[in-house]
């Protein structure tokens, strides 16, 4: 790893203490601002009484969703609640005060008569024919436009042509992201009266939305400027949204700035989950062990309210059966409301809980037919110019059998695959040895137009500043977009300054989700790098009275191939371009081809390319207790060309223990719809003890479509490991098709 693979634009300040999250923002005469929720399950507001808590010293205003300037919601997702509260964290007041003390003593003092109706508390609940319906999008309680169905080839030839059928069901639970920053906004307005909102937001842009939202403004009006962002995994989309909506309407009717921060508490209430799924698998397969066909249902929970299953769902169809050739497919995946907390995008958007059940269904139906696991993918791997389940053509390179084959060979797989057999079943621990294999479409696919923009400006003393319209949360997008220019000019990292997103000076490019951060975002970097060297080596060619042609870049000099000591500084060639009228700032935009997709069918162009993975895992279990746990996580991911080493492992670490936490640990607890795990002493996440012995690779591969050859690789990091672990166990002697895989379950295996 070169010194350039381990920098990082933000590490000198995140290390010294000097970056500047938003909770650390103070500004004079500011406000605090405070949400009084509802704490019912499913309740109609009967009254809400402010009387006594406008009495309290300091406390300068209180609002109800009547007293919302605007809208009351923002997409299905309310601000304030009006009539009737679906879940413990509807918000149904607001309080803007001196301090917290003195806003905290207020909501203490606010009165709510509530009378309670039947609540939905599962998945299986909301699909029962007398269940209680939450919302008037269906006749029943599905989420409106969640439903995506894929069809290919004749299910029940499929069927008939199978010498053996095999129906499984799996499930997964509600999944917390426990990103160590809680969501903060501090708002205010400009001399001009527009809103400016600082804050930890995942996705600026989508915030300034809810903000137009909730205070009537156009968008013109509503500057977003993110913060530092400790963590977001997808949490602060929907709940930043929100809580910088209501800190606007307070900053508004109180004239002064509001600032905004969550406990511990709140954030677990109201931030949306991991979306818990129900799966149903029915599969098919000849003798040899050739798939023939897959018919599955899958469902997930959305919780109170749900914006993002009609997004989430149509990358679960297309994922829903694994990196396999199948000929013969009917799939259906939706969602339903609960009166839960709402479930959102999570580091990786479905796959996770889908790759779990898949691969323990192959791992399951292996069994069944007497062959090995590593056999029977084998014989159904996608390759190169296979067709995927929505009728794709596979153009690019189809590594799953490549991946896998190393991941085995890295964690010496068939030797200790034959002794853990050879273990002594009733010592108290034992062990055993799995993996999963998946891929991932890379970027929105044919989900969204995949466009974002750039801009990208030399200074005349040679330094760069480089805005993206893409967020950085952490994961180190601005120091893998540095990068890129770099290279590309031949500087030094040290001459990039890469800016946090600001929606007044960058043009809106998307979300910032789907790993496609360096994928679709390094994009149009890379284009307006190629205008600015253009123009640069215009100005060295005059210079050196030679062409463009005949010179290089690097080591921060423009100088002739022929001859590199007739060479010129690079600050040199960037003031000689400024002083001869040149513009060195470029805004570039980059929007990739269309994509066919039929919605009735489920059939089309899903993603441009594919990151393929695998993982291997080995587990330990105490038949005593029933404690699991993972010893060993070998994981190879080709995700095209790296661009940054010291970012793309930090990736495979924190993706390596995230799956572990959902594997054995982490499952929000709840008591008629309540969550009772709102904190880190209830709500269990892995800590450094818990980390196993990693080992990783990175498999290069060319002719992908992303940045510089790159693919996704942020949520394919986690994708594999609970799989591998489900299916480490299940060698172990415990098969469990419900996660976590917590001691009790095991237990209950084992004395059953």
């Amino acid at each position: 790893m070169s010194v350039h693979d381990s920098w990082r634009v933000d590490a000198r300040e995140k290390v010294t203490g000097q970056a500047r999250f938003a909770a650390d923002l103070h500004i004079p005469g500011q406000l605090i601002g405070k949400v009084w929720r509802s704490g019912q399950t499913h309740a109609r507001i009967v009254s809400l009484d402010a009387t006594e808590a406008k009495k309290i010293p300091g406390v300068v205003k209180i609002m109800l969703a009547g007293d919302m300037p605007a809208h009351t919601t923002w997409s299905t997702y309310p601000f304030l609640a009006q009539g009737r509260v679906l879940y413990q964290g509807d918000a149904v007041a607001l309080v803007a005060a001196e301090s917290e003390e003195a806003a905290l003593a207020a909501l203490a003092q606010m009165e709510a008569v509530y009378e309670a109706l039947p609540p939905v508390l599962s998945l299986d609940e909301a699909l029962e024919e007398s269940a209680p319906i939450l919302h008037n999008s269906y006749p029943d309680n599905r989420v409106a436009n969640s439903h995506w169905p894929v069809r290919k080839g004749n299910i029940r030839e499929g069927f008939e042509q199978s010498d053996l059928v095999l129906e499984r069901e799996y499930r997964t639970s509600h999944v917390e992201h426990a990103y160590i920053e809680p969501e903060a906004v501090v708002v205010m307005t400009d001399w001009d009266g527009s809103l400016i909102i600082y804050g930890s937001t995942q996705n600026p842009f989508n915030t300034r939305r809810a903000v137009a939202a909730a205070t009537g403004y156009p968008l013109n009006k509503v500057r977003v400027v993110q913060q530092a962002v400790g963590g977001s995994f997808g949490g602060k989309e929907e709940s930043v949204g929100l809580l910088a909506g209501r800190a606007s309407v307070l900053c508004l009717a109180t004239g002064r700035p509001v600032k905004m921060t969550y406990s511990r508490e709140e954030s677990v209430i109201e931030s949306s989950k991991r979306h818990p799924f129900r799966f149903r698998y029915k599969v098919g397969a000849k003798r040899d062990g050739r798939l023939m066909a897959l018919q599955a249902e899958l469902v997930d929970e959305g919780g109170a309210y749900n914006f993002q299953a009609q997004f989430m769902n149509w990358r679960a169809c297309v994922h829903a059966a694994g990196v396999y050739h199948i000929p013969n497919v009917e799939i259906d995946v939706y969602a339903v409301h609960t009166n839960h907390v709402f479930g959102g995008a999570m580091r990786g958007y479905s796959s996770p809980q889908i790759i779990f059940a898949q691969e323990s269904l192959m791992d399951e139906l292996a069994a069944a037919l007497g062959l090995e696991p590593l056999a029977l993918r084998r014989l159904n791997f996608l390759r190169e110019g296979d067709e995927t389940i929505t009728g794709q053509i596979l153009h690019e390179p189809v590594n799953a059998e490549k991946v896998t084959l190393r991941a085995l060979d890295l964690a010496d797989y068939e030797r200790k695959k034959e002794a853990y057999r050879r273990q002594d079943p009733d010592t108290r621990q034992v062990g055993g040895i799995g993996f999963a294999t998946c891929f991932r479409g890379c970027g929105l696919g044919a989900e969204a137009p995949d466009a974002t923009g750039a801009i990208l400006s030399v200074q005349e003393d040679g330094s760069i500043v480089v805005r993206s319209s893409l967020t950085d949360m952490g994961q180190g997008l601005q120091t893998a977009h540095a990068q890129l220019v770099a290279r590309e000019l031949g500087v030094s990292p040290a001459r990039i300054v890469s800016k946090p997103v600001d929606t007044s000076l960058v043009p809106e490019g998307g979300m910032t989700v789907a790993s496609r951060g360096t994928y679709s975002g390094g994009k149009p970097i890379l284009q307006a790098v190629a205008r600015i060297k253009q123009i640069l080596l215009h100005v060295a060619a005059q210079k050196l009275e030679c062409s463009a042609g005949e010179l290089a870049m690097a080591n921060d000099c423009v100088f002739r191939r022929e001859d590199p000591s007739q060479k010129l500084s690079f600050a040199e060639v960037a003031s000689a371009a400024f002083w001869s009228g040149h513009s060195l700032s470029v805004t570039e935009w980059f929007q990739p081809g269309p994509l066919r997709w039929e919605r009735e069918t489920g059939q089309g162009e899903a993603f441009p390319s594919y990151t393929y993975s695998c993982v291997v895992a080995e587990v330990s279990v105490d038949r005593l207790t029933g404690k699991a746990t993972v010893t060993k996580l070998v994981s190879v991911h080709d995700a095209g060309r790296v661009v940054h080493a010291g970012a793309a492992s930090g990736q495979v670490y924190g993706g390596m223990a995230m799956g572990v936490g959902m594997a054995l640990m982490e499952g929000l607890n709840f008591e008629r719809g309540l969550v009772t795990s709102t904190n880190f002493d209830r709500y269990l996440i892995p800590t450094a003890a818990d980390i196993p012995e990693a080992v990783f690779e990175f498999l290069p591969s060319d002719g992908n479509s992303g940045a510089a050859g790159a693919k996704s690789l942020g949520e394919a990091t986690v994708e594999a490991v609970p799989a591998a672990v489900a299916n480490a166990l299940a060698a172990a002697g415990y098969r469990l098709r419900t996660l976590p895989a917590l001691s009790e379950s095991l237990l209950k295996r084992e004395r059953g």
